[in-house]
């Protein structure tokens, strides 16, 4: 139950940034650059610069050799994060194949009913004296009982 409501709440967001990604033109998120090897090109809501090149009438855009290394760095930071939190997520929640699947005996049905038996006769039990003494009270007439079938 837990890892779906995660899993609810995660898609809940990719879906909401993506909404918030496909709201802003594509025009005004990049700017381009001309160098003397070809472009760069910046992006306007990450800041994240790209070195671009024409090849075989393309243009090519690589990320910068810090930015690589500080992605790279921030991609291995979150993995190691969701590990831990995955670790931690299985360790609170027990496996499902162990939550119990199994169909109870004879013996375990017998002994749930019983305790439902006895808890039912005393919660009656405690109806029954609280009626006793209501219907015992001066000046106000007793009321006939329903009849039970």
């Amino acid at each position: 139950m837990t890892r779906f409501v995660i899993l609810c709440v995660s898609a809940f967001t990719l879906v909401a940034t993506v909404q918030a990604f496909a709201e802003e033109p594509a025009s005004n998120r990049y700017t381009m650059e001309k160098t003397d090897n070809g472009f760069v090109r910046l992006d306007t809501r990450t800041g994240e610069m790209s070195i671009c090149t024409e090849q075989a009438g393309q243009l090519v855009c690589r990320l910068a050799a810090d930015e690589r290394r500080a992605f790279e760095d921030t991609l291995s930071e979150l993995s190691a994060r969701v590990e831990n939190l995955e670790s931690r997520l299985d360790a609170l929640v027990p496996p499902e194949d162990s939550m119990g699947t199994e169909i109870p005996d004879e013996e375990e049905l017998d002994r749930a009913l019983g305790a439902m038996e006895k808890m039912m006769r005393r919660f009656f039990g405690m109806v029954e004296e609280l009626q006793k003494d209501f219907d015992g009270k001066p000046g106000v007439p007793p009321e006939p009982l329903p009849d039970r079938t």
